[in-house]
């Protein structure tokens, strides 16, 4: 069968078997998105599977699980095997071995209490061979995802730049629901600047979507945010001038 797995033959990935191990958010939103897109799906199953009989394996799990994961999925006695890939963005191929292996990281997040789909974003991929790449690209296809490589040196620069996009973003978030709480302001009323401000970057970049007082260069305004913040949260202060002067670098059209 696998003579047949090619990139251009994208409808090849339904003759196959699929295991998901890992009964996680993505494990769960994974196995979901497959099954809707017919590929025949076992699982999420628990860590330590051995996934007698599937064609492809893909390791839910968390990074440091990795390894052991891909150490307890089977072999068949002639030494062939399941492909085995994980979803970890920062991880190499290296933890898979001695499995023919992949990687499917979908740049998405998948919060615990609301229902999840993965399809619309974009996924990065890597592959030992041609066939795991062209296997790792069909299921990226078929969850709706856009797929792009990224090269193992890359890994952790890639998902460096995702944990800011998102992590980072929420932190921000926190910190600014909380000082809007103090006067009086409710989260909601955020959200509307929140939602503006991600679809300007999206639309035109950072550099052209940035506004407020460091924009224009009103130093009093930033000094009277940060009397504010030393009276109400002297505890973010050193992320609130750090995040002065980045911003100040990026007003300049220097890298914030």
């Amino acid at each position: 069968m696998w003579e047949l797995e090619r990139e251009a033959a994208l409808p090849t990935l339904t003759r196959l078997r699929c295991a998901i191990v890992g009964d996680g958010r993505l494990g769960r939103a994974t196995a979901a998105g497959l099954r809707e897109a017919g590929v025949t799906v076992e699982g999420p199953l628990g860590r330590g599977a051995g996934c007698q009989g599937a064609d492809v394996v893909l390791l839910c799990v968390p990074d440091a699980e990795i390894a052991n994961a891909a150490a307890a999925v089977e072999r068949r006695q002639d030494g062939d095997g399941p492909l085995v890939g994980h979803c970890s963005g920062a991880t190499t191929l290296d933890p898979l071995a001695p499995h023919e292996a992949f990687s499917l990281h979908p740049l998405m997040t998948v919060p615990e209490d609301r229902p999840s789909t993965l399809a619309g974003a974009s996924a990065a991929i890597a592959g030992a061979t041609p066939r795991a790449r062209a296997v790792a690209r069909q299921l990226a296809l078929h969850l709706g995802l856009t797929p792009f490589h990224v090269a193992d040196a890359d890994r952790a620069a890639y998902h460096a730049a995702a944990s800011i996009a998102s992590n980072f973003l929420l932190t921000l978030e926190a910190a600014a629901e909380r000082l809007a709480a103090d006067a009086g302001v409710e989260r909601a009323a955020l959200v509307p600047l929140v939602r503006a401000t991600v679809e300007n970057w999206a639309a035109m970049g950072a550099e052209r979507a940035l506004t407020g007082p460091i924009a224009r260069g009103d130093d009093e305004t930033v000094m009277r945010q940060r009397h504010a913040l030393a009276e109400r949260a002297p505890e973010l202060l050193p992320l609130y001038d750090a995040l002065v002067e980045a911003t100040r670098r990026l007003a300049a059209g220097a890298p914030a």
